[in-house]
């Protein structure tokens, strides 16, 4: 038996097959490992305390059809702490972070533009209804927009208007 041939077809075969799993991989463990959304109580809480509402919306030009959020973005403040809450989602994918940002901006150029004016929430780590606590060091009424971002990728999911 000539192995050459088979050590070939060996590692070409591993090449073929590594390739899209790395990718499947990237785009399936966010999804495995997220954590649970608020639920039915929590959402209500958020709502009833709203300060400021937003709408996050498919069709913005920095979006695609692949990343993308849909539903209302709440501003509330409740016993004191101050929370950023989606009642709705955002499709899945690594390392995606919530921003306040000084102004509202629908794309990645314009993003990339006041990134550093702009305050990092934290990890978004569920895809559907999540809340995320604002630091108490952090004034959110100062920003009048949220924004998801992909800081892997440095790639725009989603933005709204706070009013």
């Amino acid at each position: 038996m000539n192995r050459k041939p088979f050590l070939v077809g060996l590692i070409v075969g591993g090449l073929l097959g590594l390739i899209p799993g790395f990718g499947l991989g990237v785009y399936f463990l966010p999804i495995i490992l997220a954590g649970d959304g608020a639920d039915e109580t929590v959402l209500a809480g958020a709502s009833a305390a709203a300060e400021r509402r937003g709408m996050f919306v498919r069709d913005l030009p920095g979006s695609d059809p692949l990343h993308y959020g849909d539903g209302e973005i709440i501003h509330s403040v409740e016993n004191g702490e101050t929370f950023i809450t989606l009642q709705g989602r955002v499709t899945p994918g690594p390392d995606y972070k919530l921003y306040l940002t000084p102004k509202y901006v629908d794309t990645k150029a314009g993003f990339e533009d006041i990134k550093a004016q702009s305050v990092r929430v934290g990890d978004i780590k569920a895809f559907e209804n999540f809340r995320l606590r604002v630091p108490s060091s952090v004034k959110a009424d100062d920003y009048p927009a949220v924004l998801v971002w992909c800081e892997k990728f440095s790639m725009f999911i989603t933005s709204a208007q706070l009013k």
